[in-house]
């Protein structure tokens, strides 16, 4: 993990409360699989999975748009206890200010991570905007920090790393784990 952020990107993060995510290409690689029977697949990584529980641990809230709808996000967002899910939204924008509107947080203290184009604007309008690697390159240009890792291979986590490295609380979370 790269521990040195300017400085002004660690004070970004200092203020985020809220982290919101895209799946596809973030959550998962991007890759849409489906079986004989239409059903679609997907694959989360662990490595996210635990990230996000030691954020949220830490008292950063999550929350999941995505352009797709499918059974296996809901199941996956339950499963880690992220409270805020919105799928089928293409608008990501509009789906973020909705979600402000309905927790109380705003563009001041929510950080966004999503790779393709439908989440530029999101990423934009949030103190800390985040893409991976393997993200578009309009959006690579436009967000304020890329992750070193993959979408769908522990980017998540590299981001709640960070967030929790700039708000002091990741090495609380990983005493337990000495």
């Amino acid at each position: 993990m790269n521990r040195s952020l300017s400085q002004s990107l660690n004070q970004k993060l200092q203020s985020v409360k809220l982290l919101v995510m895209d799946v596809d290409g973030i959550l998962t690689d991007g890759t849409l699989s489906f079986l004989a029977d239409g059903t679609e697949v997907k694959t989360f990584s662990i490595l996210d999975g635990l990230g996000l529980k030691l954020l949220m641990q830490s008292g950063v809230e999550t929350a999941i748009i995505t352009g797709r709808s499918s059974p296996q996000v809901e199941l996956r967002a339950k499963s880690l206890g992220i409270n805020f899910t919105q799928q089928g939204r293409e608008d990501k924008l509009s789906a973020l200010t909705e979600l402000w509107h309905r927790t109380g947080y705003g563009p001041e203290n929510t950080a966004y991570i999503g790779d393709d184009l439908p989440d530029l604007a999101a990423i934009r309008a949030c103190v800390f905007g985040a893409t991976v690697p393997n993200g578009h390159w309009f959006v690579r240009e436009h967000a304020d920090w890329i992750t070193e890792t993959m979408g769908g291979k522990g980017a998540v986590r590299e981001l709640c790393d960070q967030i929790m490295l700039a708000q002091k609380t990741l090495e609380a979370s990983l005493e337990s784990y000495r």
